[in-house]
């Protein structure tokens, strides 16, 4: 897919970082608000836990409240699930696990008003072939779909490290082909992710490759999310290691290159970078690219 070069509206970028939700996840709105970000991650429960209380709903008319006071829309969000999720675990009493988690952050996310829930596709655990554990991942969120309403799910490339499957577009687009319910379906581009499985994105010619892979094994039209990081590591590392903007190995030359493509407008693209403290500074940083 050849990107159009055309001057970016800065009306349709919309930058932010993963925010907290301490206190609860009606905070998350306004923790997003106060470093001025256009877009914003969160996690719907602690990602290191299996179940949490059901929202109240007072705290559901709460977030929903401060979102739009504080001028968010529902596509401006890309919540996380946990971290503990598996879709392609082949032990049956582990993989239904997985689901039932699943379907509820699918439910929190669809309570909240919410439209997306960001995911890693799964790991076969060296019990399974990856072509069983793809097609296992499918079957898995295609239950999840026809339980749940609303919510698109978002794949998030991965690293490649371990037994993590998703680090190659080939892969994550096996998976949406065995998805029933396609517009149920999407794919979040984590930029250090990217790098570390061996995708080149430093310079002009790697990144429109990259880019061009993607279109053919995925699709631009299922792309509904970017993680923007740095990485401490380079092209092919498979270590998933993420750095402040322009303090990794992908150079600034990336940064402006990735805030003037005008195939990632519309969609959340959100900072998972090392220090909080500077995401304010690096949304401001990263619009400044901007021609």
């Amino acid at each position: 897919m050849e990107n159009k070069k055309i001057k970016r509206d800065k009306k349709k970028v919309w930058i932010g970082s993963h925010v907290t939700t301490l206190g609860g996840v009606s905070n998350a709105p306004l923790n997003a608000s106060k470093i001025e970000a256009k877009a914003f991650g969160m996690f719907l429960k602690n990602q290191r836990r299996w179940e949490a209380k059901p929202y109240t709903m007072e705290e559901i008319e709460s977030f929903k409240e401060n979102l739009k006071s504080k001028g968010y829309i529902p596509e401006q969000v890309l919540p996380h699930d946990g971290y503990m999720i598996n879709l392609g675990n082949s032990d049956e009493e582990k993989l239904e696990k997985s689901i039932i988690a699943f379907i509820d952050e699918i439910n929190r996310a669809d309570s909240l008003g919410l439209v997306y829930l960001n995911t890693h596709p799964g790991s076969h655990l060296n019990e399974l072939s990856e072509d069983e554990c793809l097609k296992l991942i499918s079957n898995s969120i295609n239950r999840a779909i026809r339980e749940t309403k609303n919510v698109k799910i978002v794949l998030e490339n991965t690293a490649g490290q371990g037994t993590n499957l998703g680090y190659k577009f080939e892969q994550l687009g096996k998976i949406i082909e065995g998805i029933e319910e396609k517009n149920r379906i999407g794919v979040c581009i984590d930029t250090c992710h990217t790098l570390a499985s061996g995708y080149e994105l430093k310079d002009e010619i790697g990144y429109e490759n990259t880019m061009e892979e993607f279109e053919k094994h995925i699709g631009f039209k299922y792309l509904c999310g970017v993680h923007l990081n740095d990485s401490k590591f380079d092209t092919g590392s498979k270590k998933d290691r993420h750095d402040s903007i322009g303090k990794g190995v992908l150079g600034l030359d990336f940064f402006k290159r990735f805030m003037n493509d005008t195939r990632f407008d519309n969609i959340p693209i959100i900072l998972e970078t090392i220090d909080d403290t500077i995401w304010d500074e690096e949304i401001k940083y990263l619009y400044s690219l901007i021609d």
